[in-house]
């Protein structure tokens, strides 16, 4: 019979594992998002978790699958929730707001350094990841693709192509937060220096830009703010 003392002793090491692992995520992508993959040392990791670096191996198996799990676990929350937008009723330029709205979300609070992180790997052709990987932006990709569509089916946004489309509203946050820290140093050099613009203002520009570039507004309906 386990005791009570043993029963508390096993939750605390759950809840130091599970506290361990976390902050092994979270200097990963930090890292990850300065330094690119191959810029990452497993020591630089364990030192920016404070932990041992023997834990990256335990808990991940490697520097290599600690990355891949970052990224594995982003996208899937990202994946799930552009799939659940395409699957609304609603009408296309309300859906391609909120999935706006939803990036911004992600990218600057949720996940702050997934963009930077990822945009390294975009440029290095994608060969830190496996294929299965891949298949998730390509998914990211299909969702806004039907929406774009069915808006375009629905007289609801001009006759655009849903690549195109793609690119411009999520390609553009991705960029937009990816790039925050040389956009600051470069505004600061203007005289007088230009205070950059945070990511709601820019969440909202691109927002207005789907409505007035891409939406077809209805006579005498109200425009959506």
């Amino acid at each position: 019979m386990t005791s009570a003392a043993g029963i508390s002793a096993a939750r605390v090491r759950r809840r130091d594992a599970a506290a361990t692992r976390e902050a092994l995520l979270a200097a990963g992508a930090e890292l990850f998002a300065e330094r690119g993959y191959d810029g990452v040392r497993v020591a630089a990791i364990a030192d920016r978790a404070g932990v041992n670096k023997a834990m990256i191996s335990y808990h991940f198996g490697g520097k290599r699958q600690l990355y891949l799990a970052i990224v594995s676990a982003t996208f899937t929350e990202i994946v799930a929730g552009m799939e659940s937008l395409a699957e609304s009723s609603r009408p296309a330029p309300e859906v391609l707001r909120e999935l706006i709205a939803t990036v911004g979300e992600m990218a600057s609070r949720r996940y702050p350094h997934f963009c930077s992180m990822m945009l390294r790997e975009v440029v290095a052709g994608g060969k830190n990841l496996d294929p299965e990987l891949i298949d998730k932006p390509a998914r990211v990709l299909g969702a806004v693709q039907r929406i774009v569509e069915r808006g375009v089916r629905e007289g609801d946004l001009r006759p655009v192509d849903p690549l195109l489309t793609h690119l411009s509203l999520v390609g553009s946050l991705v960029f937009f937060f990816a790039t925050a820290r040389f956009r600051e140093r470069v505004l600061a050099k203007r005289r007088p220096a230009i205070r950059p613009p945070d990511g709601a203002a820019y969440v909202k520009h691109i927002q207005d830009l789907l409505t007035h570039g891409l939406a077809i507004e209805r006579r005498g309906a109200r425009r959506r703010t």
